[in-house]
C-alpha cells in the first residue's frame, strides 16, 4: 500500500501532521452591507468610510437627542427672566449667539438635525417602496407597461430636481405649513425626484436577472409570478441600494435646505430648518453678524460630508477595480515568513532551518516518462 510522502516526511521528524481548520462562517452581523464594507476596507477607503460613520453618527445622534442637548425649545423666544434680544453675540447664556427672529442659534441648529433625519427617513422610505414596486413589475412583465414607466421616468428624471421639489411643494401643502405637514411635504416632493433614480436601477437588475437559467427553471415547475418576483428576482437586484440610499439622503438634506432658503420650508415656530435660518441670515452677513449664518451652513455642510463620505467609500468597495482586500494583504504576509530554500535535495523552511516542509527531490531522470538524456541535457 502506499503512503502519503507529506505525512512520511511529517512522521519521520515525530512531529504530527496539521489538522486542517474548519472554515468559519461570517456571523450574520458581519454581512450587513456596511459593516461588510468596513471589514474590506483598507488605507485611505477605512479612513473615509470610518469618518463618515462618525460624523453621520454624531448627526443622527444629536437628532435623537435634541430634546435633551438643545438648551431651548426652537421657538423659545424667552425666558423667565425676559427676552433672548435678536443678533446678540455668543455669550454664557447662547453659546451660539441668537438669529434676528430672536432665537436662540446653537438651539435652533440641533433641533434642525432633528428635522432634517425627519424628512430625509419618509423620503427614502417612500422612494424604496414606490421605486422598487414600479421598477420591479415594469423589468419583469415588460411589454407596453414597461415603456410607458420608463418615459415617464426619464422625463421626471430630466426635469430639474429642486424646480419639481418647489413645484410639488406648493401642490401639497402650498409652500408652508406646520410640522408634520411641513415634513411630510418637503419628504414626498424630494420623493417625485428620487422615484425615478430608484426605478431605473431596480428595472435594469430586474431585466438583467429575469434572464437567468433559475428564473426559467423556476418557471417551468409552475411557480406562481409573485413568489419568482420577491424570492428570486427581487432579492438579487437590491444589491446596490445601500450605496443609492447614502447618496440620495445626502441630496434629500440640500433639497430641503434650498425648499426652506427660498421660503417654501417650515415655519419656524412649527420646526426649525437649516435652510430658513440661512435665508433670514442673509442681511446679517453684510452687517458682521456672522453667527446666524455660519453654524447652520456649517451644520449642513458637515451632515451632507458625513454621509457623502459613507456613500462614496461604498461605492469603491462596490467596484472591484477599486477596491483592496485586505485578503491579500494576509496571504501575502512577510517575504520571509514564505521563503524557502533546498538543502540536500529536500525543501526546508528558512524561518526553521533542517525543517522539511515538502517530498524529497528526486532526479528527473528517476521520473518516470523521462529519458535518460534529460541528464545529460541538465548536466
Amino acid at each position: 500500500m502506499s503512503q502519503n510522502p507529506s505525512a512520511t516526511a511529517h512522521a519521520s521528524n515525530g512531529s504530527p501532521a496539521p489538522a486542517a481548520a474548519p472554515a468559519r462562517r461570517p456571523s450574520l452581523f458581519s454581512r450587513l452591507p456596511v459593516v461588510s464594507h468596513l471589514n474590506q476596507s483598507v488605507g485611505l477607503q477605512r479612513f473615509m468610510l470610518v469618518a463618515g460613520l462618525v460624523i453621520t453618527g454624531v448627526f443622527l445622534l444629536v437628532a435623537v437627542l435634541a430634546p435633551v442637548l438643545a438648551p431651548y425649545g426652537f421657538s423659545q423666544l424667552r425666558t423667565p427672566e425676559g427676552a433672548f434680544g435678536a443678533q446678540q453675540p455668543p455669550s454664557s447664556e447662547h453659546w451660539l449667539g441668537t438669529t434676528v427672529g430672536g432665537y436662540d442659534v446653537l438651539s435652533r441648529v440641533i433641533w434642525g438635525a432633528q428635522t432634517a433625519a425627519l424628512v430625509i427617513i419618509v423620503a427614502i422610505v417612500a422612494s424604496i417602496f414606490l421605486g422598487i414596486l414600479i421598477g420591479l413589475v415594469s423589468g419583469y412583465f415588460g411589454g407596453w407597461l414597461d415603456r410607458v414607466l420608463v418615459v415617464v421616468a426619464d422625463a421626471i428624471y430630466a426635469f430639474p430636481s429642486l424646480l419639481l421639489a418647489i413645484l410639488a411643494a406648493i401642490v401639497i401643502s402650498g409652500g408652508r405649513s406646520n410640522l408634520w405637514g411641513g415634513i411630510l411635504a418637503a419628504a414626498l416632493s424630494i420623493t417625485v425626484v428620487f422615484i425615478p433614480q430608484y426605478f431605473r436601477v431596480i428595472r435594469a437588475e430586474v431585466v438583467r436577472i429575469k434572464t437567468e437559467a433559475y428564473i426559467d427553471a423556476a418557471r417551468v415547475i409552475g411557480t406562481p409570478h409573485r413568489r419568482i418576483m420577491v424570492r428570486h428576482v427581487l432579492r438579487n437586484s437590491t444589491r446596490t441600494l445601500p450605496l443609492i440610499v447614502t447618496l440620495n439622503a445626502s441630496e434629500a438634506i440640500l433639497t430641503l435646505a434650498g425648499l426652506g432658503f427660498l421660503g417654501f420650508g417650515i415655519e419656524p415656530t412649527a420646526a426649525a430648518e437649516w435652510g430658513y435660518d440661512l435665508n433670514k441670515a442673509i442681511a446679517d452677513v453684510s452687517s458682521g453678524i456672522w453667527w446666524t449664518a455660519l453654524f447652520p451652513g456649517l451644520a449642513i455642510v458637515l451632515a451632507v460630508l458625513g454621509i457623502t463620505l459613507v456613500g462614496e467609500s461604498l461605492n469603491d468597495l462596490a467596484d472591484p477595480r477599486l477596491r483592496s482586500r485586505r485578503a491579500s494583504k494576509q496571504v501575502s504576509g512577510d517575504v520571509a515568513s514564505t521563503s524557502v530554500a533546498v538543502e540536500g535535495g529536500v525543501v526546508v523552511d528558512v524561518t526553521e532551518p533542517g525543517a522539511p516542509i515538502g517530498d524529497p527531490l528526486r532526479d528527473p531522470a528517476d521520473r518516470p516518462g523521462r529519458t535518460s538524456d534529460t541528464t545529460e541535457g541538465r548536466s
